[in-house]
């Protein structure tokens, strides 16, 4: 049976939830044949690389999916590519604020996905929910964790297939955001279990034009 490392991240920037968080505690634990293994991940530099690295070495998962909160964007948006660099509008949740470090010396400059990210997006659409193909994870701790697990992946894990996924807010994030967008935790969680579905049919991903002129 294939195993699926699903890590979420905690709350952060003073909001006392993270839609991911609560997500992925309502995700099933066996979806499409696979077997769902879940980490809770602190927004915090290279702990949170820490801790899931930890993970995929103890669970040895065949897919590590990490899943974390993009406040603004209108749907579910699996990442195509992390690059080496910090760069921290805000602290993380242990004050650290880094700007313009590199996240490994002997990192590439950028790792790819290796999931299915175009064929998440059009099962996940096909199952109602909106989503879009992102070409940049931002430079906090998401980037830093995407970027972190492709780099473990590439020296420790060559088997293992890894990425990474942001979701909106949750409708009670965005009572004093006014025009904000969000989804229902309910959504969410179908979202990412579409998107898992489409990573246990795919290992290759689709054809399928999503590119963006900007």
């Amino acid at each position: 049976m294939m195993k699926i490392l699903l890590t979420a991240f905690e709350p952060f920037g003073g909001d006392s939830v993270n839609p991911a968080q609560v997500a992925v505690e309502m995700v099933r634990e066996e979806i499409a044949g696979a077997r769902i293994v879940k980490c809770a991940v602190p927004v915090v530099f290279h702990k949170s690389i820490d801790v899931v690295a930890a993970a995929m070495e103890a669970e040895k998962p065949d897919v590590t999916l990490c899943i974390g909160q993009a406040g603004g964007r209108v749907g579910m948006t699996p990442e195509r590519v992390a690059i080496n660099v910090d760069d921290a509008r805000i602290p993380d949740n242990e004050g650290n604020q880094p700007v313009d470090v590199r996240i490994y010396e002997d990192g590439a400059s950028a790792y790819f996905t290796t999931l299915p990210v175009k064929a998440m997006v059009e099962n996940m659409k096909k199952a109602g929910i909106p989503a879009s193909l992102s070409n940049t994870a931002g430079t906090f701790v998401c980037n830093h964790l995407m970027y972190g697990i492709m780099y473990h992946i590439g020296k420790s894990h060559p088997h293992m297939r890894g990425g990474f996924m942001h979701v909106p807010f949750l409708h009670e994030q965005v009572l004093n955001r006014p025009g904000t967008p969000s989804l229902s935790s309910e959504d969410i969680v179908k979202g990412i279990e579409a998107a898992i579905e489409a990573i246990v049919e795919n290992e290759a991903d689709v054809v399928v034009g999503m590119g963006e002129t900007h």
